[in-house]
C-alpha cells in the first residue's frame, strides 16, 4: 500500500476498449478461480486530514477524465486499467488501450471515496491487503526526482517523508516530513516515501500519485493508498494499484487536474451493476 499530502452517457463502438478490459477481467476470473493523504505543513502537523467535500458527490458531470480499473472479482490481485475522456455530448471516449495492473494481494474492498456507501462486498480496513474499491479523487503526484512530466501538483520526496499508517495517530493517512513533525511522530510507520533509501533501493515509489481514499482519516479504515510502479509484472501490492514505468508515465502525462479526474476501481460484477447509476463508461456490444 502506499499516498501524499495534498446525462446518461452515449455509448456505442467508442466503448470497445472497456469491453476488452471487462472481458479480460472475466476471463482471468475463470482461469484463476492506506485517502486524501496530504503533506502536512508544520502549522498543521498535529491536525487530522481535512475533508474533501469539494471533490463530491458522485456522479459529477464536471469530471472529464476517468481512470478505470476493473478486476475479475473481489479477491483478484490483478486487473486492467483504461482511460476515458468525457465527450461534449456527455458520453465517454476511450483514450488509448487498456493495460494490466496489480492491486491488493487480497483483492479489493469498498473504500471511502466520493461514491455513496456500499455494503454488498468486503470493506477496506487497515492491513487487510485489499485495494479500495469505488470512485476517488486523484491527489498529487510524487516521486524521487525533483520534477515529473505531469500537470498534477508534484512533490519530490526526501528521506524524511513518511506516510503515517499508525493506528490512533493524529497524523494517520498523511504524508509528513520528520524535519517538521519530529521522528517520534512516525514511530511504527511502515511507509517511508523514499523506499530506495529505506528499503534497499526499492523503486516502487519512484513515480506515482495519491488515490484519495479515506480523506477524513478515519482510524483503521485504510491509509497510504497510491498508484505507483510495480515491483515486477503481476506482483500484487498491499492495497495500492501498481503498473509499469511506461504506463505510469503515459497516465501522468495525460491527467489534468483542471478536468477533475477521478479514479475508479471495481470488480467486474459491481461495475456492471453500477455502470448506469454511476455514469461510468459502458461495455461495448
Amino acid at each position: 500500500m502506499t499516498p501524499l499530502s495534498r446525462s446518461r452517457p452515449r455509448f456505442s463502438a467508442l466503448s470497445a476498449p472497456l469491453a476488452t478490459l471487462m472481458g479480460a477481467a472475466l476471463l482471468a476470473g475463470c482461469a484463476g478461480m492506506g485517502g486524501r493523504t496530504v503533506v502536512a505543513p508544520a502549522s498543521e502537523a498535529t491536525l487530522p486530514p481535512r475533508s474533501v467535500a469539494n471533490h463530491g458527490p458522485w456522479p459529477n458531470p464536471a469530471t472529464r477524465q476517468l481512470v478505470v480499473v476493473v478486476t475479475p472479482n473481489w479477491n483478484a490481485p490483478n486487473g486492467r486499467l483504461a482511460r476515458f475522456q468525457r465527450m461534449p455530448g456527455g458520453g465517454w471516449q476511450p483514450v488509448g488501450g487498456s493495460f494490466p495492473v496489480s492491486v491488493g494481494r487480497s483483492g479489493s474492498g469498498w473504500g471511502k471515496g466520493v461514491h455513496a456507501m456500499q455494503i454488498d462486498g468486503p470493506q477496506k480496513m487497515e492491513g487487510d491487503g485489499r485495494a479500495p474499491a469505488g470512485v476517488f479523487a486523484i491527489g498529487p503526484a510524487f516521486g524521487y526526482a525533483a520534477s515529473a512530466a505531469t500537470r498534477l501538483p508534484y512533490a519530490a520526496m526526501q528521506r524524511e517523508h513518511w506516510c503515517v499508517d499508525v493506528l490512533g495517530s493524529p497524523l494517520y493517512n498523511r504524508i509528513v516530513d520528520t524535519r517538521e513533525v519530529g521522528e517520534r511522530a512516525v514511530e511504527g510507520s511502515t511507509e517511508p516515501m523514499r523506499r530506495d533509501l529505506h528499503k534497499d533501493g526499492d523503486q516502487r515509489y519512484r513515480l506515482g500519485f495519491v488515490i484519495e481514499h479515506n480523506a477524513a482519516g478515519i482510524d483503521r479504515a485504510g491509509s497510504c493508498i497510491f498508484a505507483h510502479l510495480w515491483e515486477a509484472p503481476g506482483v500484487p501490492t498491499a492495497g495500492c494499484t501498481a503498473m509499469s514505468d511506461a504506463d505510469m508515465a503515459a497516465l501522468l502525462g495525460w491527467l489534468d487536474p483542471g478536468q477533475q479526474p477521478r479514479f475508479v476501481l471495481l470488480p467486474v460484477q459491481a461495475y456492471a451493476r453500477l455502470q448506469i447509476e454511476w455514469d461510468l463508461p459502458a461495455p461495448g456490444a
